[in-house]
């Protein structure tokens, strides 16, 4: 076991890995941002906290800047928030600290576990059934922060999900409780203050080190102005200004109610390119068994599913925030079948919509679909790839019975028809705009 968390970093970051997630040269499992948030955290030497002396915070150049450290070396436990491969979580296992993670996407949970593997944390196993000792999973809610009293975190690209996270955190955490949570500069923004401002007193940003930096976040609201808190919806607590999760809004276009958590794609909106496949929904075949890949909010598939009641639908994705938002969606909008981390059998289920949390279609079987609908992302993480597409059309591909179709959306310039013609088969055309095509593929 290292003896610092330091040196656990650099002894692990050179052997971990994406997968199963996309890897590529320029695409790596542990930077600089990592290795700044531990360093913050100050859990190697108490004073270590002190040294890294804070400057102005981004859009408050008048903010007093507090000298105290942010960690002392009586923490026994850390609760871990968007580890992406585990960079975070496993060194400071190593280190003799007991780990709680919430990490959204299920590749890097799966990564963070395989990579305990490699840097001979745990032994190998069926990747979900790997122990790591130290480290334990959680949801993102309450319970994950009861009694925190430091929370890492590296920071979410969307705004909502770092006010859902700051929300739970200063409701749920010690009251002295300490965050640091990092980046890289370039995805960092003024606003990021502002959310955490929302509901901590203090909020502080260091300087940046290696195009990295790290803000500060004490002093919880709730804790220090309880004569400006208000009842929220749950009965709890909740600040003015405060959002409540799910958020939830209605579509008049779809006529859809839309419920999404801070993570889920595109919030409580419809993005255009998903408008676009469902104006041509209603020309897509009539299936019983229905996948909506990637599913986001879960739009695709309560769209399909009120207009197919017979229908048996799975709204599939690997973020957290995704599945407990299209199960919500599906709830509001009365076509919900039931949700869980894999369906009780491959669409065999009840007529409805049900969620699951699952890496592409691992958990589905051969020629088990009628149809499958798919907005691909391009984002992995912060990083724009087009390696994550051909790997969903081949998943289709396996998991459609012949002459089921592929209804996908993609952004135009993208090509992606000559790809979905050698994975699915004979592809054609049902709709183009300025920036985006609808295609149909028959396996």
């Amino acid at each position: 076991m290292a003896s610092t968390v330091r040196e656990a970093f650099d002894a692990f970051a050179p052997r971990m890995r994406r997968r199963p997630d996309v890897e590529a040269h320029d695409l790596v499992a542990a930077d600089a941002s990592d290795r700044l948030i531990l360093e913050s955290a100050g859990l190697d030497r108490p004073e270590s906290a002190r040294e890294m002396r804070p400057s102005r915070a981004f859009g408050h150049p008048k903010q007093h800047i507090p000298e105290a450290p942010t960690a002392t070396s009586h923490v026994g436990s850390v609760v871990v928030v968007g580890d992406r491969y585990g960079a975070l979580a496993l060194p400071l296992a190593a280190a003799g600290f007991r780990v709680l993670v919430h990490q959204d996407a299920l590749s890097g949970e799966r990564a963070a576990r395989l990579n305990a593997v490699a840097v001979g944390l745990a032994q190998a196993s069926d990747v979900d059934s790997i122990v790591v000792p130290g480290v334990t999973w959680h949801p993102l809610d309450g319970d994950l922060f009861a009694g925190a009293t430091l929370v890492l975190m590296q920071l979410p690209r969307s705004l909502g999900a770092l006010d859902e996270i700051a929300g739970l955190i200063a409701n749920h955490a010690d009251p002295a409780v300490h965050v640091v949570a990092g980046g890289r500069v370039k995805h960092m923004t003024p606003a990021m203050n502002g959310a955490l401002a929302r509901y901590f007193a203090t909020v502080t940003a260091d300087r940046g080190v290696g195009k990295s930096r790290v803000l500060r976040a004490s002093d919880p609201r709730a804790r220090v102005e309880p004569s400006a808190e208000r009842p929220g919806p749950s009965g709890r607590r909740a600040r003015p200004g405060a959002l409540t999760w799910p958020r939830t809004e209605h579509d008049e276009a779809t006529g859809l109610t839309i419920c999404a958590h801070g993570a889920a794609f595109a919030g409580a909106g419809v993005d255009i390119g998903t408008r676009l496949l469902l104006s041509v929904l209603d020309q897509a075949p009539d299936a019983s068994r229905v996948i909506d890949l990637g599913c986001g909010t879960g739009v695709l598939a309560v769209s399909y599913a009120r207009a197919h009641p017979d229908a048996r639908v799975i709204a599939t994705d690997q973020s957290v925030a995704a599945v407990a938002s299209a199960t919500a969606t599906a709830m509001a909008n009365g076509v919900a079948a039931g949700s869980g981390s894999a369906p009780h059998s491959p669409l065999s289920g009840p007529p409805g919509v049900t969620a699951v949390r699952d890496d592409a279609l691992g958990a589905q079987s051969d020629a088990s679909a009628d149809l499958i609908l798919l907005n691909p992302p391009f984002h992995s993480g912060a990083a724009v790839t087009a390696r994550i597409a051909p790997r969903l059309f081949a998943d289709a591909a396996r998991v459609l019975r012949p002459g089921g179709e592929l209804w996908c959306v993609w952004n135009s310039h993208l090509r992606y028809r000559p790809q979905l013609e050698a994975s699915v088969g004979t592809t054609r055309q049902i709709v183009r705009d300025p920036k985006f095509t609808v295609t149909a593929s028959v396996r």
